[in-house]
């Protein structure tokens, strides 16, 4: 995979394409991508979901990606290192929203899709993103201290978009105890079966292999195969409603042995195959 290096610590440009020439790569900075017009489909991490007018990409420094445009698109491209956000953006923030912010540069679990959800702060992002992107380019007075503003104003709409999911609030609220963090690694890794592997699991904690498996269920009343399923289910959910997959596709990316295993075991947990999950366009 290519690596695009970028030296600057912050940085906002625009561009418009009609094709996508620029192969499947990743980073060594993170960037938002803020999609002001055009139509087309973005393959993140090895999955596709289409893209519209106001939709908004979170990338970390190891998510891979690519375009496929199929009407013309204007990108508006904000990259960034960690340096530039502590330096720049948290120093004057209080402490709970510095642990949103980390948490949020941090998490996974929601990169596939649009990070920006409600129609009303899709609109104010992308205005935010053009007055950002003018005074950025414009070197006018003050112009690094208005930048610096707008930025902050976009993550922390990002975080309004973002931080409503029970893993980020516990976080918040009890800053991670070690069922926490265990519970979020399972998140972030689920679909790594490496990583998931019991001994590998163990040995990041710290913990026996033998006890993890009894601590987590103790605790939460699942097993680790349990957790691991739900997120497949729920990341299974997202492909089916939002992608253009099929069935054994899906099946494939998810791990599952084939497609009438993927059947068998969805329906278990929806009550319905993914074939009527995805007809009846349920919301998750």
């Amino acid at each position: 995979m290519k690596r695009i290096v970028n030296f600057n610590s912050f940085n906002v440009f625009s561009i418009e394409k009609e094709n996508w020439d620029v192969e499947y790569h990743n980073h060594n900075f993170y960037e938002l991508i803020i999609i002001e017009k055009g139509k087309g489909f973005h393959h993140l991490n090895n999955i596709t979901f289409p893209y519209q007018k106001g939709d908004v990409f979170l990338l970390r420094p190891s998510d891979g990606h690519e375009f496929s445009i199929t009407h013309k698109t204007r990108f508006i491209y904000i990259k960034f290192t960690e340096q530039y956000i502590w330096e720049n953006l948290l120093s004057n923030k209080k402490n709970e929203l510095k642990k949103v912010v980390q948490l949020l540069m941090e998490d996974h679990s929601f990169v596939y899709e649009s990070v920006i959800q409600c129609k009303t702060d899709r609109e104010h992002l992308l205005q935010l993103a053009r007055i950002l992107l003018y005074e950025f380019s414009h070197k006018n007075t003050y112009n690094k201290e208005i930048s610096s503003d707008m930025f902050s104003a976009i993550i922390t709409i990002l975080i309004r978009n973002t931080m409503s999911n029970i893993t980020a609030k516990n976080w918040l609220t009890q800053n991670l105890s070690r069922i926490e963090r265990i519970l979020y690694y399972i998140n972030i890794n689920a679909l790594d079966p490496d990583k998931m592997k019991i001994e590998n699991l163990a040995k990041e904690f710290m913990l026996s292999p033998n006890y993890i498996s009894i601590y987590i269920k103790k605790q939460t009343g699942f097993s680790i195969q349990q957790h691991i399923m739900q997120h497949r289910i729920k990341t299974a959910e997202k492909l089916l409603l939002q992608s253009h997959y099929n069935i054994s596709e899906i099946s494939d990316k998810l791990g599952f042995n084939d497609a009438s295993h993927f059947n068998k075991i969805f329906k278990t947990y929806k009550e319905m195959s993914p074939s009527e999950f995805k007809k009846k366009g349920v919301s998750y």
